[in-house]
């Protein structure tokens, strides 16, 4: 009997994409001592955009969060996304930096890094999976998932053959806008199968309502894992439901290892915790539902939540529709990036402006610009060459790797922050994100100084 791994997503991917991340760490504790018993092949739980809002929304630090998951968590493996050299933020970093921050991963209790580039150029990926295999981790190499003229069966095998000659562990096919039909799934699967001996997973979104069926089909083709939501938290731009999928491979005579009793309690526990972000307005009606427009706009469901709360900041949310369209012809004019962080912000970014400003690339997001200048990596595609001549005139691209122009950092920001960062790891979230982090290390201060004195008067 064949087994079908299932990883469970609520604590990470299915709230980043249904609440924006908004999930303290005290709405989940009580639970995962029971997620832990349920047969998850893993929980993911950190990384993708719960370091930037553990920091800037909830007061939290990400690092103490993973630390205190990993303490009731003992018996299932621990997952993150690792944006390759981008880590977690949304630029590149330097080599010391990738090197250190998964050094650290490691030794505050992660367990599998499924890390990806956003254009698919693994030159970027390189340092962060080779510091996951020195750390004796569990190095997942990801391909980020997208339709276009380049992007072609035949690509994703030989993209496949670089992961596995790499040295991962593992392959993930990463379907961020959940726009991979049933049949494209099972001709994926199947192609790298036949190309490389690795374990394959398949990540999807609900978005447009073909996630089950992808996994089925992606399934039947070979695939050894998927991710699901469980189902409180699930559909829309989340995940598909871990127990209707479990449901119906156990029918199917596949394995899963999961137990019916333990899903049921977390699901049980979930559904209140549901209910609080639905009355207070932060899950919003829209991305719970089918959004088949999807299928031609190719947004992932952060980016979908991310443009909603940008209209909503500049009340214009009637131009949707605007920008949806708008978000395919930037995508062209860029080389057909996949819609993933930071391109997908880029992207929805760039579509914004366009649309808000009435004239396209009149106002230009500097994270374009420097995506144009090559610092993002390869592009998959052509770039418009009239957007590249306006942009940067006579200006030359840069076609190597941008992280080999960059200095190590790590020592240096370490020595700046002596007597304000407590760690290295303070000193890794100020890298990351310097003004968040440094407006949270002063925050956590003034809250300690309050629990001393408030304990003082108590004696």
């Amino acid at each position: 009997m064949k087994k079908v791994r299932i990883s469970e997503t609520v604590l990470r991917d299915a709230n980043q994409s249904l609440i924006a991340t908004r999930m303290p760490f005290s709405d989940f504790e009580g639970i995962l001592e029971t997620m832990d018993k349920a047969g998850y092949h893993s929980l993911e739980c950190w990384g993708g955009a719960t370091f930037d809002s553990c920091l800037r929304y909830l007061s939290e630090d990400p690092w103490e969060r993973l630390r205190k998951i990993k303490d009731k968590v003992k018996n299932t493996p621990l997952q993150m996304l690792l944006r390759g050299q981008n880590i977690l933020g949304y630029r590149h970093y330097p080599d010391d930096v990738v090197r250190m921050f998964v050094a650290r991963s490691v030794d505050n209790g992660m367990d599998i890094f499924r890390i990806f580039d956003a254009l698919n150029d693994f030159r970027n990926i390189r340092v962060a999976v080779d510091e996951v295999l020195k750390r004796n981790a569990h190095a997942q190499g990801a391909i980020c998932y997208t339709t276009s003229p380049v992007h072609t069966l035949d690509n994703y095998a030989k993209l496949a053959k670089e992961l596995e000659e790499m040295g991962v562990h593992s392959i993930c096919i990463k379907d961020m806008a959940g726009i991979c039909g049933p049949q494209e799934a099972y001709d994926i699967v199947k192609a790298i199968k036949e190309t490389v001996k690795l374990p394959v997973y398949f990540h999807t979104h609900g978005t447009t309502g073909l996630g089950p069926i992808t996994y089925y089909k992606a399934v039947e083709a070979g695939c050894d894992g998927i991710d699901c939501a469980i189902s409180s938290f699930s559909n829309g731009t989340s995940q598909p439901p871990t127990e209707t999928m479990n449901y119906a491979l156990k029918q199917a005579g596949y394995e899963t290892g999961l137990d019916d009793s333990i899903t049921k309690k977390i699901n049980d526990y979930f559904k209140p915790i549901k209910e609080k972000y639905v009355k207070s307005g932060q899950m919003d009606p829209f991305v719970m539902g089918v959004e088949t427009d999807a299928l031609v706009y190719q947004v992932p469901g952060g980016m979908l939540s991310n443009l909603i709360a940008q209209l909503k900041a500049q009340n214009a949310l009637d131009r949707l529709d605007e920008v949806l369209e708008e978000t395919p012809r930037v995508r062209e004019d860029l080389g057909y990036p996949p819609l993933v962080t930071p391109m997908s912000q880029m992207v929805g970014v760039q579509a914004v402006l366009n649309v808000l400003a009435g004239e396209r690339y009149k106002s230009v997001a500097k994270e374009v610009k420097a995506y144009l200048r090559g610092e993002y990596g390869k592009a998959p595609g052509k770039i418009n060459p009239s957007l590249i001549e306006q942009i940067l005139g006579d200006e030359e691209p840069i076609t190597t790797r941008f992280a080999d122009t960059l200095e190590p950092q790590f020592e240096k920001t370490k020595e700046e922050l002596k007597g304000v960062a407590r760690s290295d790891e303070d000193v890794l979230s100020y890298i990351a994100f310097p003004q968040i982090a440094e407006k949270f290390f002063k925050e956590r201060e003034e809250r300690e100084c309050i629990t001393v004195n408030y304990s003082i008067v108590k004696k």
